[in-house]
C-alpha cells in the first residue's frame, strides 16, 4: 500500500472510531454503559438525546413522564421511553435569560383526581424578570385552566440564581425555592422573597401556619430565609421534612433541612469564599440564630436535583439521598445516619455530563435530566 493509502485508511479508522464512541443523535431505549458502583452494577439506558436543556421531571400515572426545557418547552415521553414530537399548548410567555426559563415541574399530589400540574419559569414583569409559578390542568397535550398562583417581588434584571425547585408536602402544601438573583444582601430582607423558602396552598393562597404570617413587614409567604440558590428539595421519606440542597459561591455547597422560620446564614455565613480573590464571606462559618448544613462540599459540586431513593431495584441504597452534580458531572450518594451523613460515594462521574435532575419512579428505577443543547433523559437499571 502506498503511503498516500495508508495515510487515508488510517483517517477512515480514525473518523469512524470517533463516530462509534460519540453518542448517535436521536437514539431510543440505547444501552450507554455499566457503571460499577460502591452497592450496585448499574446500567445506563438512553431514552433520548433530543432534549433542549432539560431542567424538571415528572411521572404521570399512565407511565408517562412529564419534561421541561429552559427555553420554554413542556414535552411529553411515553411509557415506552419515546420523545412526543408535539409539545404541550397552553404555556405562558417565558423569558428565557441567562440561567432562567422554564424550570421545574410537579404534580398534585392527587392529580388522577383533579389534572393539576404545576410549573415554575421565569416571566418579564415590573422591574425585570422574576421566578413565577402556574397551575394547569392538563388535558391530553395542552394545558387549560392556566392560573400563576406566584410571582416573585421584587423582580430583578439579573439573569443568575432563579432557584425553582417545586415539592409538595404530606399536608399538601406547595413549597417554591428561590435564589438570591445574585444580589446577596436580599436573602436576609423579609419584605423580599429573594433567597427565601415560599410555602403556599395549592391554590396559591398562603397557609395560617405560616411562621410570618402575622408579622408586619414581612412576606407571609415566606417559611425559611437566608438560601443562595436552591436547586435540589425531597421530602425526607420517613420524617416528612423538606431537605433542599443550594449552590455556594466558591465553595460552600449546601444540604439543609428546612424549618419554619429559619434563617440559613446567606450571605452572613457561608463556608464557600469569594470568587477568584478567596476571600471571606460574611462572618465566617458560624453565627448564632444562623442553622447550619448537615453536610458541605468544599470544593463545589455545583448540586442540581435530589431524590431520597425508597424503591426495590436498588436495595443497598434505600433511604440514601441522590444528589445530581453539574461541575461535578456525576450522580452523588449520600449515606445517611438520622440527619447525619455518615458516607459520600461519587458515581457516573464524566460519563454523562452535568446531570440537572435527579427522579426515582414508581417502579424504582432511577432518571437522571443531562443538562446540555442535546440534553439526555437516562434510565439507572441494575444489571444483577
Amino acid at each position: 500500500m502506498t503511503r498516500t493509502g495508508r495515510f487515508y485508511l488510517l483517517l477512515f479508522m480514525t473518523v469512524l472510531a470517533s463516530a462509534i464512541a460519540l453518542p448517535r443523535a436521536g437514539w431510543s431505549q440505547a444501552t450507554l454503559k455499566t457503571s460499577r458502583t460502591q452497592a450496585h452494577m448499574v446500567k445506563l439506558v438512553i431514552l433520548t438525546d433530543r432534549l433542549d436543556f432539560p431542567w424538571g421531571l415528572a411521572f404521570l400515572p399512565d407511565g408517562r413522564m412529564l419534561v421541561t426545557e429552559r427555553p420554554g418547552r413542556l414535552r411529553i415521553v411515553s411509557a415506552d421511553g419515546r420523545l412526543q414530537p408535539e409539545t404541550i399548548k397552553g404555556l405562558p410567555a417565558v423569558t428565557e435569560i441567562g440561567q432562567g426559563g422554564l424550570m421545574d415541574v410537579a404534580l398534585h399530589p392527587r392529580f388522577a383526581e383533579n389534572q393539576w400540574i404545576y410549573l415554575s419559569y421565569s416571566a418579564q414583569g415590573e422591574g425585570g424578570v422574576g421566578t413565577e409559578v402556574l397551575r394547569a390542568r392538563l388535558r391530553e397535550d395542552r394545558l387549560d385552566e392556566v392560573q400563576v398562583i406566584f410571582r416573585m417581588q421584587p423582580k430583578s434584571r439579573s439573569g443568575v440564581h432563579f432557584g425553582s425547585r417545586l415539592a409538595f408536602d404530606r399536608d399538601g402544601h406547595l413549597y417554591i425555592t428561590l435564589g438570591d438573583r445574585g444580589d446577596k444582601d436580599r436573602a436576609q430582607d423579609l419584605s423580599d422573597n429573594v433567597g427565601t423558602i415560599i410555602r403556599l396552598n395549592d391554590d396559591g393562597s398562603t397557609p395560617r401556619d405560616n411562621p410570618f404570617a402575622n408579622r408586619s413587614g414581612v412576606r407571609p409567604e415566606i417559611y425559611a430565609y437566608g438560601n443562595r440558590n436552591v436547586q435540589g428539595a425531597a421530602l425526607h421519606p420517613r420524617t416528612g421534612e423538606l431537605w433542599t440542597h443550594e449552590h455556594g459561591p466558591q465553595g460552600g455547597d449546601e444540604v439543609n433541612i428546612i424549618r419554619a422560620g429559619a434563617n440559613y446564614g446567606w450571605p452572613v455565613i457561608s463556608y464557600g469564599v469569594n470568587y477568584g480573590v478567596g476571600t471571606r464571606i460574611g462572618e465566617g462559618t458560624h453565627k448564632r440564630g444562623m442553622e447550619q448544613p448537615i453536610h458541605v462540599w468544599v470544593p463545589s459540586i455545583a448540586p442540581s436535583g435530589m431524590a431520597f431513593y425508597t424503591g426495590d431495584k436498588f436495595p443497598q441504597w434505600q433511604d440514601n439521598l441522590l444528589v445530581g452534580a453539574l461541575r461535578g458531572r456525576a450522580l452523588v450518594r449520600l449515606v445517611l445516619d438520622g440527619e447525619r451523613v455518615v458516607s459520600e460515594e461519587r458515581m457516573l462521574v464524566n460519563d454523562l455530563g452535568r446531570i440537572r435532575d435527579v427522579r426515582v419512579a414508581p417502579d424504582g428505577l432511577v432518571y437522571l435530566l443531562v443538562d446540555s443543547n442535546h440534553g439526555l433523559l437516562v434510565r439507572l437499571e441494575p444489571t444483577e
